[in-house]
């Protein structure tokens, strides 16, 4: 019984609004106004909408990227904090950690003066034209072959502190004494990684691995701070097109049927990801 209470609220907090949605979905239009009933008619739809199947491959790129660029980056990191940054790893831990809490609208103002062309070079094109490589001074994010790629550049700055802090309280709990046997018994840096640290971390990048999913699936904030879905639709994801759907096109319907199958997908990637989660390990 004392799980009860934590029911209730789980159940309000979570479960509501996925019902909801759910009811939602099998209408089309908006409550009071042209509110009818459709079936499975959204859901058919999605499969003809040219902007959703967009929208569905942006983050299908942008979840593959980010979420193994935050969760590796994060584990090259907290090796760094462990190992070889010993005398100033609690500042160095301090300034990586220092993105994660920062406003994703101040974020974005940051990278956009970054990769900006006009009026003036940012940061980026200023090195560039500095060393030289005057042919890859470009709008950033101003095309669509390298916007997303921008974004998620600024997603993985944003996260990496976070995921690096967990590795190193990982990292930290793995005895010293099975660290020194091995150099003891000869291993390479590699070997040690790779038999020894790796196995032993192996819950740890099963969990961050799920929470990188189940964030970089409903990306919407820094895609609005940095590029507004844009050029075109390069960076519009299924968050902002479920948004664009529901709010601005008035569509609460259909909107709430891309909702669920961004639901979906988050409930499918992570028990894929969990599946890998060997208890032996």
């Amino acid at each position: 019984h004392r799980y009860f209470p934590a029911l209730i609220v789980y159940t309000i907090i979570v479960m509501v609004p996925v019902i909801w949605s759910l009811y939602y979905s099998f209408f089309s239009g908006s409550p009071g106004l042209q509110w009818e009933f459709a079936g499975f008619d959204n859901y058919a739809r999605l499969f003809r909408d040219k902007n959703f199947l967009n929208s569905l491959m942006v983050n299908c790129k942008y979840v593959l990227v980010v979420t193994i660029g935050q969760v590796g980056m994060g584990l090259l990191l907290s090796l760094m904090f462990k190992f070889w940054l010993k005398r100033c790893k609690t500042i160095v831990r301090t300034l990586v950690f220092f993105p994660v809490v920062l406003p994703t609208v101040a974020v974005g103002q940051l990278f956009a003066k970054i990769y900006e062309i006009q009026p003036n070079y940012g940061l980026l094109n200023s090195i560039l034209d500095a060393i030289g490589l005057h042919d890859l001074v470009q709008p950033w994010i101003g095309q669509a072959s390298t916007a997303l790629g921008c974004l998620s550049v600024m997603d993985i700055w944003v996260s990496v502190g976070f995921y690096a802090v967990i590795f190193y309280g990982g990292l930290i709990d793995i005895p010293d004494d099975i660290i020194e046997a091995a150099k003891v018994d000869g291993c390479s840096s590699w070997q040690m990684f790779k038999n020894i640290i790796f196995p032993l971390l192996r819950p740890i990048t099963i969990t961050c691995l799920v929470f990188a999913f189940a964030g970089t699936v409903k990306v919407f904030e820094s895609a609005i701070a940095l590029t507004n879905g844009g050029p075109g639709s390069a960076t519009t994801t299924l968050s902002m097109y479920m948004y664009n759907v529901a709010f601005e096109y008035r569509n609460y319907g259909y909107g709430s049927a891309i909702a669920i199958v961004i639901f979906l997908i988050c409930i499918i990637g992570t028990r894929i990801i969990r599946f890998f989660d060997v208890k032996e390990a």
